[in-house]
Parts: structure tokens; C-alpha cells; sequence
């Protein structure tokens, strides 16, 4: 543990509130300390939590949260909230089974107002409390903190839109750390920042105002765009003073001495919406993450001293990894492929594509709408775009895929990582709807694949279709360490396999739950029920034969996938009884995730919870065949 004495005393933020600012000072280093220890044994998301660490403790120490509402965009950067608002004794736990979630969690603490962990609705939720605080009558201040790649998003213009317009009064602070949208200029930016939001200045720009309000037209006007020069020639602000925004800044978001009093005067002010430009560096007090951002943004253990990262040696690589091999296997093949992603080059492989085919590889930014709409254009004009985003991100997304991609039969593919559960991230990350929400759409064929040579094999299908929109699924994670062709050859649309043949019990797998299935069927064979294994391959179109001929031949039949229900289990049961199957007399058991969001642990955890493993497959057997013995356990 680090040496904290003053961070010790605190036990919510109504502490820091006669602190110096000698002491505030101190606080914000012990912070940081205590950030990077904790981290160092969890692991979890720290460069952006300790490019905020002075804006974290000058907000709790001006403001008077909670009855002043603090709703951080993302939430990834929160860790030095959470310790300054009760949580500090769990930050281990954090990301863990049972532990503190690595976002803002409104569950969690009455600290969070608002939970998040996707991008960009800090603007509008912050609107939605300044307006409930409005029509009660009450006068607390609200404010929003949002990355200046989280403000590129359609939403965050949406949403400053609307609150421009607005009299609530709203404070948004932007927090600029990696695209400077106005460089700081030193003592001369911070006097500026604190002579524009100070109550001398404003009394004056509202007398300017009075002056000016019965005035001809064109004085008003000259008056106005007099301002705005002047502020915009200086600071950068006019943009934001369009929008409606009052807008302050540039202010070094690391030096307390210029940040708190601009602060004070914003919490003071009594006008409409108030923009901060906090400049801050990622990963800031801690070398290894300040002199490389990218790789301290979400990190395993680590070596406080080296910063060292510890990592497992991977058995497999990762599916992420076999996707961007098998598309840039593609890609050499055919010019006419190109890559999509929304801000997540990395977590989708995108970024190694993009290193070897520059030109082919489009980044559009926190922007998913737009990311789908793009692709479309492309396919319509003959190219063959591969819109690569997590499951959970495509749901904002859906009307484009609806209706700029299915009603006009685009062949865009979707590339669909983070399908099913994800582990430390939790519920906000996990794609348990895309089976259901895209399977019901007309055009739309989807694949899931159980291990990475059928990933590669699905990049290879969905490249060669082009008579309409193709999405393919597949896991976070390692794959299965199996041997991947060097070429490998589309699939048949629509036909599943048989990976083991038995006669009474069917188990039909949607996913990477193969595995599951396959030692369920060791265990069932065990216990004297000779059991067949099938790998579905496509949920739409499904494969009727081979649906029909394993209701057909056994006693029991068990559909399984990492999704909600309305998916593939619901389509197998629409097909089966739309022919009258079900009438066979087969019993046929749906296995698919609760109707819960589960939160964060291992990945097995969160499946054994979910009832989604070999163990929950057996009983769900037994259970079907109405016999009292209970499942052999590993």
C-alpha cells in the first residue's frame, strides 16, 4: 500500500471542503498514487483516471456533490472518483466478481447520478437532470464531463443542440486530451479562462447586453460579433458560443491554482449552459503511461516500479486477431474490401488491417450511425465494406442497418466482436441481443462461429456474397488453438455440421458454446445417453434439414447460444412448428442467456451463472427426460 496520510482522512468528498490548496494539492498526488497501486493489482482502466485526477478532486472540492450531480461520460476514468466518494476500500475489487464495476454504476453509489460505459450521453442525461431540477424548483448545479473523443459523437451535438437552446442551466466541462481542439497559452489562457467566467466579467457582458437590447438591428449585431472576435481570437470558444454555450477556457486541467477559481465562478454563475475546455494529459504522474497512452488506456497487473504489464502466454491467438488476419487474407485477394470501424481500431482488429492496407482502413470516430450509413454508400457503389464494431456498440447503429442496409439489400458485412458475455466489463459491453435484433430483419444473413477456422472461413463468406447484408459474430477472448487454413473457402449459405452423431440426445450449438456441448455429450455418453453434437454454423437461414432430422431422430433436443432469448433457439422452434415438428413428440429445450444483466467476473463465472455450461446442459437434459439424477459436476 502507498503512504496516503491525508487521502486517509477522507472519507467523502464533503471532507475536502476546508482544505488549503497546499492540501487539495497534496490530495490530488495521493490520489494518483493510490489510483496507480490499486490498478497495479486489478488491472482495469487507468491512463484516462489519472489524466483526470486534479479535475476530479477541484470538482468534489468546489462542488457539492452529491446534491450537486456529477455524470462522467464513459465512466472509464472514474477510479479516482470512486475513491474519493466511499469506495476506496474496495478499488480492489473493481472489475472483479462480486467487486466494484469499472464504470459508474447508479446501484453503486448515490455519487452516481448516471451510470455509463458508452460514449457521449453525459450531455444529454445532464440536460435531463437540469431539467428535473428546474420544474422541482430546485437549485442544484449539474455537471457533465465528457472526452473530447466522446464530443465528436452525434449525440454530444444532439444534445448541445438542444441544451444551447435551453435556459436550464447546465455545466459541461470538456476534458481535451489527446485531439486539442485549442491549445493552452500559459498564464495569459488561465487569466483569460478566469477573467471570462468571474462575476465582474459577467456583470458587464450583461450591462454590455442591456445597452445594446433596444438598439437598432445592425448595432446588435456589430456588438455581437464583436465578442464573439475577440473571445474566438483568443480562446478559441466560438463554436461552443453558437451552440448557446457560455464557453470558458482553455484551462491547464493539471494546475489547481488556475483550475479551482474558474470552477468557483462557473458554480456561481447564474446563466444558462456553461462549456469548461479542460486541457489534461492522459496517464498523467505515471511515466510509462504518460509516454504511451494507448497501451496504459486498460491494462492487466503491472509492475508499479517498471510498469511492466503482466500478461498470459496465449494458448491461441485471439479471435480479434484471426478476424484481421482472415480479412487482410481477404483483402490481398480483392481491392474492392475495405475495413470500417467507430473509435475501436484495436479492440477490433482494424488497427493491423489498417497498417497494411492505409488507404482501405476508415476510422469515423465515436460514431456508429455514421459508421453503418458509410458502408452502405460504399456497397452501393460496388465496394466491399467491412463495418467492424462490438455487438453491444452496433444497437446504436440499428435504424441504419434497418433501413440504409436491409430495406436496399446492401452487401455490407458486420463484423460483430465481444458476442456474447465479456468478462470484466461487464453488462454494458456484452452482445446478448444482435442474434435477436438482427435475425428478424429481411435480407440479413448471420453467422456465429465456434472456432477461429470457422471465423476465418465466415470472413471468406461474407466477402464473396453480394446479394445483401451478412453479419458474423464471434467471441472476446482466445480461440480454440486449432489449426486455421491458409486458404479458406466460403461456406455454404445456410448449412450447419455435425460434429458427433449419437441417437437420443441432440444438442444444436450457436457459437463458441460448441465446446460446452461437446463435453456435455461426454457426460451424457457417460450416464448411458448417446448424444449428437451439431454446429448450427447460420442462425439465419437456418439449416431446416438438419433442424428437422435432429428433432426427427432423437428423444430430446437441446438448442444452445450466448444470446437473449428471441434469437436462435426461438428461430429453430418457429421453423419446427410452422411444420408441425413439434408434434413429433421431441422435446426440445431452449438454453439462452437470462433475462438479467449479469455483471462483471470470468468469463466461466458469468456462464455457469447464466446456466450456459456443460454442467446446466446436462441438467437441462435430465430435466427434459424427467429423471431424478442429478448432473455429474467436474
Amino acid at each position: 500500500m502507498v503512504d496516503t496520510p491525508l487521502l486517509d482522512t477522507v472519507t467523502l468528498p464533503a471532507d475536502t471542503r476546508t482544505f488549503t490548496r497546499d492540501q487539495i494539492k497534496q490530495l490530488a498526488n495521493e490520489v494518483r498514487s493510490e489510483v496507480i497501486d490499486a490498478v497495479s493489482v486489478t488491472g482495469g482502466h487507468l491512463g484516462a483516471g489519472l489524466g483526470v485526477v486534479e479535475l476530479t478532486v477541484a470538482i468534489h472540492h468546489v462542488f457539492n456533490t452529491p446534491d450537486d450531480k456529477l455524470i462522467w461520460d464513459v465512466g472509464h476514468q472514474c477510479y479516482p472518483h470512486k475513491v474519493l466518494t466511499g469506495r476506496r476500500e474496495r478499488m480492489r475489487t473493481i472489475r472483479k466478481g462480486g467487486g466494484l464495476s469499472g464504470f459508474t454504476k447508479r446501484a453503486e453509489s448515490e455519487y452516481d447520478p448516471f451510470g455509463a460505459a458508452h460514449s457521449s450521453t453525459s450531455i444529454s442525461a445532464g440536460m435531463g437532470f437540469a431539467v428535473a431540477r428546474d420544474l422541482d424548483g430546485r437549485n442544484n448545479n449539474v455537471i457533465s464531463v465528457i472526452g473530447d473523443g466522446s464530443i465528436t459523437a452525434g449525440m454530444a451535438y444532439e444534445a448541445m443542440n438542444n441544451a444551447g437552446a435551453s435556459d436550464s442551466r447546465q455545466i459541461v466541462i470538456l476534458n481535451d486530451n489527446d485531439m486539442s481542439i485549442a491549445p493552452p497559452v500559459g498564464a495569459m489562457s488561465h487569466l483569460l479562462s478566469r477573467t471570462v467566467s468571474s462575476g465582474g466579467y459577467q456583470a458587464l457582458r450583461g450591462a454590455a447586453k442591456r445597452i445594446v437590447k433596444d438598439a437598432p438591428r445592425p448595432i446588435k449585431n456589430t456588438a455581437k460579433k464583436a465578442e464573439e472576435y475577440t473571445r474566438g481570437m483568443f480562446m478559441g470558444g466560438t463554436w461552443f458560443e453558437e451552440l448557446g454555450f457560455q464557453y470558458v477556457g482553455p484551462v491547464d486541467g493539471h494546475d489547481l491554482d488556475a483550475l479551482i477559481p474558474v470552477l468557483e465562478n462557473v458554480r456561481d454563475m447564474k446563466t444558462g449552459p456553461v462549456l469548461i475546455h479542460v486541457v489534461t494529459q492522459k496517464g498523467k504522474g505515471y511515466a510509462p503511461a504518460e509516454n504511451s497512452a494507448d497501451k496504459y488506456h486498460g491494462v492487466s497487473k503491472f509492475n508499479v516500479v517498471t510498469g511492466e504489464q503482466s500478461k498470459s502466454i496465449p494458448n491461441a491467438p485471439s479471435y480479434t486477431k484471426v478476424f484481421a488476419n482472415s480479412l487482410i487474407h481477404e483483402a490481398r485477394k480483392d481491392d474492392k474490401v475495405v475495413g470500417i470501424t467507430a473509435a475501436m481500431p484495436g479492440g477490433t482488429g482494424m488497427k493491423e488491417f489498417g497498417q497494411v492496407f492505409p488507404d482501405r482502413m476508415f476510422d469515423v470516430g465515436i460514431a456508429e450511425q455514421h459508421a453503418v450509413t458509410f458502408a452502405a454508400g460504399l456497397a452501393a457503389d460496388g465496394y466491399k465494406p467491412f463495418c467492424a464494431i462490438y455487438s453491444t456498440f452496433l444497437q446504436r447503429g440499428y435504424d441504419q442497418v434497418v433501413h440504409d442496409v436491409c430495406i436496399q439489400n446492401l452487401p455490407v458485412r458486420f463484423a460483430m466482436d465481444r458476442a456474447g458475455l465479456v468478462g470484466a466489463d461487464g453488462p454494458t459491453h456484452a452482445g446478448a441481443f444482435d442474434i435477436a435484433y438482427l435475425g428478424c430483419l429481411p435480407n440479413m444473413v448471420l453467422m456465429a462461429a465456434a472456432d477461429e477456422a470457422d471465423l476465418a472461413r465466415m470472413v471468406a463468406t461474407a466477402a464473396a456474397r453480394n446479394d445483401g447484408p451478412t453479419a458474423f459474430r464471434y467471441a472476446r477472448g482466445e480461440a480454440t488453438g486449432i489449426e486455421i487454413p491458409e486458404d479458406p473457402q466460403p461456406l455454404e449459405i445456410g448449412k450447419g455440421r455435425i460434429i458427433r452423431e449419437g441417437s437420443q440426445v441432440a444438442i444444436y450449438s450457436y457459437g463458441t458454446r460448441l465446446g460446452e456441448a461437446l463435453l456435455a455429450a461426454e457426460r451424457l455418453d457417460s450416464h448411458g445417453l448417446s448424444t449428437t453434437v451439431a454446429d448450427a454454423r447460420f442462425a439465419k437461414p437456418l439449416d431446416s434439414e438438419l433442424l428437422h432430422r435432429l428433432a426427427r431422430e432423437h428423444d430430446v433436443l437441446i438448442t444452445i447460444e450466448e444470446g437473449s432469448v428471441g434469437g436462435f433457439g426461438a428461430f429453430c422452434l418457429h421453423d419446427l412448428s410452422a411444420s408441425g415438428a413439434l408434434d413429433s413428440g421431441v422435446k426440445i429445450r431452449t438454453m439462452v442467456l437470462p433475462d438479467t444483466f449479469i455483471d462483471q467476473d470470468t468469463p466461466e463465472l458469468m456462464y455457469k451463472q447464466a446456466g450456459l455450461d456443460a454442467d446446466a446442459i446436462v441438467e437441462r437434459v435430465f430435466a427434459a427426460l424427467g429423471r431424478e439424477q442429478a448432473a455429474v459436476r467436474a
